[in-house]
């Protein structure tokens, strides 16, 4: 039997993550995998997070458990699309099993990120929107792999569906699907225990939303986070298709 393709995708909240999981998983070929290493992240940091308890019997939160079941577990479909969280790799989760994945970046201008977040949770900070660990993670994967890993910008798959998305395709070595454009609405059965409360908008859409509009203006008190995070949306933007 033929190896299954594994595309890990790393983002941080709030970056079109999880519409664009939907967007794989409208493929018959692709099945998904959602923040599989979510209950592990709340284990090593002590962090309470919405649903804590659901998440935590969601999942194992042994990242070795977590990674033998990414790299060597069954998959049902020629493709398996990992949906990750680049905050949720803190120090205690390896990371040399990225070598055996196919990586890339889903990334999206922190203005938008932060407006998003601060929407949904009480404390903002750089660390929880990912950016940092983002940028780690993308060393890695060139470090590991010797090869740049694919970039991709949630404001262009919003501008040009599939134009973007056709590049992501090329990318990853898979073949398009106008599938991707489109799913039906409601809840998937891969989505993670935390779904009701993250959610709510992307089950109620059969695709991507509109083009983005201008930049929000921030609160004076997440502008110095913005001022931190742009660096390293910059340095990762010039490598986007």
């Amino acid at each position: 039997m033929t190896e299954p393709l594994r595309i890990a995708m790393w983002s941080g909240p709030r970056n079109l993550s999880t519409a664009t999981m939907r967007s794989f998983g409208a493929r018959a070929d692709t099945s998904c995998v959602d923040e599989p290493f979510y209950a592990a992240y709340l284990s090593l940091t002590g962090l309470i997070h919405p649903m804590q308890d659901e998440i935590m019997a969601s999942q194992p939160d042994d990242p070795k458990t977590v990674i033998e079941a990414l790299t060597q577990g069954p998959v049902d479909t020629p493709i398996q699309y990992q949906k990750h969280m680049t905050h949720h790799m803190v120090d205690g989760i390896p990371r040399r099993w990225m070598k055996e994945v196919r990586n890339a970046f889903l990334i999206r201008h922190p203005a938008r990120v932060l407006t998003s977040f601060a929407k949904k949770m009480d404390e903002v900070s750089l660390e929880a929107i990912g950016f940092p660990l983002q940028a780690q993670l993308f060393d890695t994967v060139c470090n590991l792999t010797g090869q740049r890993p694919l970039v991709v910008d949630s404001d262009d798959i919003l501008a040009a569906p599939e134009d973007t998305l056709r590049k992501v395709c090329h990318g990853l070595d898979i073949p398009w699907d106008p599938q991707m454009l489109s799913w039906p609405s409601g809840p998937r059965p891969e989505d993670g225990a935390w779904a009701p409360h993250w959610y709510e908008s992307v089950n109620a859409s059969t695709g991507f939303a509109a083009p983005p509009g201008p930049l929000p203006d921030l609160p004076d008190a997440l502008k110095p986070i913005l001022d931190a995070a742009m660096p390293i949306y910059e340095r990762l933007a010039r490598y986007k298709v």
